[in-house]
């Protein structure tokens, strides 16, 4: 990531955070990008995408595309991290989501 896009392309809606991100980016191999998944636990789980409409960095139609075998998706006017710009909304949402994926406890 060159710093010089950081604010602009991932996070224009929490402005307030740039000049931290920028400090703490750091650089990343590209072969993790080629390795092969082992696992996905969307096989047996439930899964829920939250598809970020306002991302510049990941757009929104690539995002519906990875989201195809979720069992839920759920939209969100928020950038590429609406975790830091809009934490109440992220945080209702997990919520939602584990409640959708809680087993019922049996009593012996």
């Amino acid at each position: 990531m060159r710093p010089e896009i950081l604010g602009e392309t991932f996070m224009h809606d929490c402005p307030a955070l740039i000049d931290d991100a920028t400090r703490h980016l750091a650089h990343q191999s590209l072969s993790i990008t080629q390795q092969p998944v082992r696992a996905s636990a969307w096989h047996e789980v439930p899964t829920t995408y939250l598809v970020c409409n306002e991302d510049r960095g990941t757009p929104a139609k690539r995002q519906r595309e990875f989201a195809d075998r979720a069992h839920t998706v759920v939209e969100l006017n928020a950038g590429h991290h609406p975790f830091l710009a809009q934490p109440e909304a992220v945080a209702d949402l997990v919520l939602a989501a584990s409640s959708r994926t809680e087993q019922p406890t049996s009593s012996c």
